[in-house]
């Protein structure tokens, strides 16, 4: 079960976090005010899926990987904390932060540089979470190094 729960929960994250990101910067450029504050108020509600699959990727890689810590597996356990600490300390606070300024009309400097911090976290974030779906596919065979030249 828990082979089958771990790469769904992760791209479920991935996808909800690139869905966050991609929205934001197409309504920031393209979008009209009241498009800014829709995206801004949908996306803590977001979280209450985003934060459950966060956690069961978590939870399904360590059990997946038991005692082994090594190689591509203690990669992915090592980007797990920073994914997670980036969430908790910068993105959740930020979103919530964002929609409470947004909902208020408040787009002030503050507004715009918690949402350049929030953009480049979330762009950390989808690296890691990348690099670790990428590393998964390997540990699977589903995807193979590309050959040195």
């Amino acid at each position: 079960m828990k082979q089958k729960i771990h790469p769904i929960a992760g791209a479920l994250a991935f996808f909800i976090i690139a869905g966050f990101w991609f929205s934001t910067v197409a309504v920031e450029l393209f979008g009209t005010e009241a498009q800014v504050i829709a995206v801004k108020s949908s996306i803590p509600w977001g979280f209450l899926v985003l934060v459950p699959a966060m956690a069961a990727v978590g939870g399904s890689g360590f059990s997946l990987a038991g005692k082994r810590r090594g190689g591509v597996l203690g990669a992915k356990a090592r980007r797990m904390p920073i994914i997670a600490a980036n969430g908790v300390l910068i993105l959740i606070p930020a979103a919530l932060f964002l929609a409470a300024k947004a909902k208020s009309g408040e787009f002030d400097s503050t507004f715009y540089l918690v949402q350049t911090l929030e953009l480049f976290a979330g762009a950390t974030n989808l690296t890691l979470l990348g690099m670790s779906m990428r590393d998964g596919l390997r540990l699977k065979g589903r995807l193979r190094r590309k050959a040195k030249v």
